[in-house]
């Protein structure tokens, strides 16, 4: 790397204000896999960026919290506050969290700051979601196996206004990754 590339990318850090990037849909829409392959072409573009997942949050720093209808807020809370630190400290916060409700992603909104915070909405139907899914889970949760699954027993309300909506049926990955990367190259940026 030159020299020049180096200042570079510090000067576009400077000049830049972070936003957070929220991923929301259903189970198995693809929203790890966008998130993953955004944060990518972010720190190659010499953005700096993380990626928060919520199965990877539920593992570890959220380890205590089930799926209740309370604790699935207080996830979402606890992510939404250390975004909200991430956004202070010039980083870029990826998140891929299903919040399933409106509510739960307008509080989110707000802990981050309406103005830093990007919806997008990786729009796809359930019945692909449910072939997508290696674990089994929504065949699971349609025979009353798993309670508390979003889309099935669970609720899931798509957001009404989103900064974007990701249309995933009948497109590569690549294609949904270049809109979601060019929108977010254009709202980081501003």
């Amino acid at each position: 790397m030159s020299l020049f590339t180096i200042r570079a990318s510090i000067n576009r850090r400077e000049y830049m204000t972070p936003k957070c990037v929220w991923l929301t849909g259903l189970p198995g829409a693809g929203k790890t896999t966008l998130a993953s392959g955004l944060v990518k072409k972010l720190l190659e573009s010499g953005l700096n960026c993380i990626h928060l997942d919520g199965d990877i949050i539920r593992k570890g720093m959220n380890s205590d919290l089930g799926f209740s209808m309370v604790d699935r807020r207080e996830n979402i809370r606890r992510v939404a506050e250390l975004s909200h630190l991430l956004l202070q400290n010039h980083s870029i916060p990826i998140c891929s969290f299903i919040a399933p409700t409106r509510e739960i992603r307008e509080m989110a909104g707000t802990i981050i700051g309406k103005a830093l915070f990007l919806e997008v909405f990786i729009d796809t139907p359930k019945e692909i979601c449910a072939l997508r899914d290696t674990k089994g889970m929504y065949a699971k949760a349609l025979k009353g196996e798993i309670s508390e699954f979003t889309g099935i027993s669970s609720p899931w309300e798509p957001p009404l206004d989103p900064s974007l909506t990701i249309h995933t049926l009948n497109r590569t990955v690549i294609e949904c990754l270049d809109e979601l990367m060019a929108f977010a190259l254009k709202n980081i940026n501003t």
